[in-house]
C-alpha cells in the first residue's frame, strides 16, 4: 500500500476546514488500524492542533509547549530545518503521537502540529522561493513550494502506509501554497451561502489560473509558475456541504444554494475533467457529478462545540452532558451526535 495525502481547502474562511479535519481524521485513523495517519497543521491559529492535542485550555497548553522547543516540533521546526538544509528525514523529530496527549484518539494518529510563528516566516518563504536562481538545476520556487510534499512522500513506522490530512488557512498566502501542493486530493468545504459560490470561481483562478492570462502580473502568479515547473496540483475529490441546516421548512433555501454551488462545481468539470478525481460512474449531467462528487455533512451543533473543547471524536461521546469552561450542563443530544457520526462514517468510506 503506498501513503495518501488529502489537502482540505477553500479560500473562504468559516466554512469549517479544522472541524471537518479533526472529524474525518480521527474517524479515519478508527477504520483504518494497519495505516498511519497524520495530520499536518498549516494554519497558524492551529485550531486543528489544539483540538488535537486535548482541546480547549489544555490543547492551549499543549500547543505551547510544542511551540517553545528549542527546536520546534511544528510545522515552523520542520520547515525551517528543511530550507536550512538539515536533515529532516526522521520525522519523529518534528511530530508527535496524538495518543500520548489525548485519550481519546486512536494510536496511529500523529500531528505535524501547527504554529503561529508560520505567518512571521512567510516573508522568508516567498523571498527564498522567488530568489535568483544561482543555475539551471536551482529551482528555489520549486524547492521551497515542495517542502511538504516531499514529507508526504516519507513513512513513520515503515513499511506501515501513512494517510496525511493536511489542514489549511483560507488566505492564499505562500505557506497555503506549498499545502496544497502537498495533496493529492483536494476535499473542499463550503456553506450555504452566496459567498462559497463566489469563492469556487476563485479557488480555480488560484489553483488553475485564470483563462486569460494577464499581461502584466499573470507571469507572477502561482498558476504560472506551477505551469512553469510542470507541478502536479491535487485533483479534487469532493465538495462537501457543511453548516447546512438539516430543519424541515429551511432545508429548501439551502439546498438552493448548494444546488448552485454544484453547477459552478460541474461547469468547471465539463471543461477541465482531469481537475478531477477519475469517476468510475459515468458523468453525464449535473445529477450524475452531484452524486459522485458532493457530500453533505450534517451540522454538529453542541456536539462540535464538545469535540472542539474535550478533542474528543464523536465516537466517543457517549454521555448526554458535558461542562465546557464554567457551564457545567451542555447538552447533547445522543440522536444528533450518531447522525453526525455516520455521516462522517459514510464521508470516510468514500476516501
Amino acid at each position: 500500500m503506498e501513503n495518501k495525502s488529502y489537502v482540505i481547502w477553500n479560500n473562504k474562511g468559516g466554512v469549517g476546514k479544522s472541524t471537518i479535519t479533526f472529524h474525518v481524521a480521527s474517524a479515519y485513523a478508527a477504520k483504518n488500524p494497519d495505516r498511519d495517519i497524520v495530520v499536518i497543521d498549516m494554519c497558524p491559529q492551529a485550531n486543528v492542533s489544539m483540538i488535537l492535542l486535548g482541546g480547549g485550555k489544555i490543547g492551549e497548553t499543549n500547543l505551547q509547549s510544542l511551540i517553545s522547543q528549542s527546536i520546534p516540533k511544528t510545522v515552523v521546526g520542520y520547515i525551517t530545518n528543511s530550507i536550512l538544509g538539515f536533515d529532516v528525514s526522521n520525522l519523529q523529530n518534528y511530530i508527535i503521537k496524538i495518543s500520548d496527549e489525548n485519550k481519546y484518539l486512536p494510536e496511529n494518529m500523529y500531528l505535524l502540529s501547527g504554529d503561529g510563528n508560520l505567518e512571521l516566516i512567510a516573508p522568508l518563504l516567498s523571498e527564498r522561493a522567488n530568489a535568483i536562481p544561482l543555475s539551471e538545476n536551482d529551482k528555489p520556487w520549486e524547492k521551497i513550494h515542495s517542502i511538504i510534499k516531499s514529507l508526504t512522500k516519507k513513512q513513520i513506522n515503515s513499511p506501515r502506509p501513512c494517510t496525511f490530512f493536511i489542514d489549511t488557512n483560507p488566505s492564499f498566502s505562500v505557506y497555503t501554497q506549498i499545502a496544497i501542493l502537498a495533496g493529492e486530493y483536494l476535499l473542499v468545504p463550503i456553506n450555504a451561502d452566496d459567498s462559497s459560490i463566489f469563492a469556487i470561481t476563485g479557488l480555480f483562478n488560484l489553483i488553475w489560473g485564470t483563462e486569460q492570462k494577464h499581461p502584466v502580473y499573470g507571469k507572477y502568479t502561482f498558476a504560472s509558475k506551477a505551469n512553469d515547473f510542470s507541478i502536479e496540483r491535487p485533483k479534487i475529490s469532493l465538495l462537501l456541504g457543511n453548516r447546512f441546516t438539516q430543519k424541515t421548512g429551511t432545508a429548501w433555501a439551502f439546498k438552493a444554494v448548494s444546488n448552485e454551488a454544484i453547477k459552478k462545481m460541474y461547469e468547471q468539470y465539463e471543461k477541465y475533467p482531469n481537475r478531477f478525481i477519475f469517476s468510475d460512474t459515468p458523468i453525464n449531467n449535473q445529477t450524475d457529478f452531484e452524486s459522485s462528487f458532493s457530500f453533505e455533512l450534517r451540522d454538529f451543533n453542541s456536539a462540535g462545540v464538545v469535540a472542539a473543547n474535550q478533542g474528543m471524536p464523536l465516537s466517543k461521546m457517549i454521555e448526554s452532558t458535558y461542562e465546557v469552561y464554567d457551564e457545567k450542563s451542555i447538552q447533547v443530544s445522543l440522536e444528533q451526535r450518531k447522525l453526525c457520526r455516520d455521516k462522517i462514517d459514510d464521508l470516510v468510506k468514500k476516501l
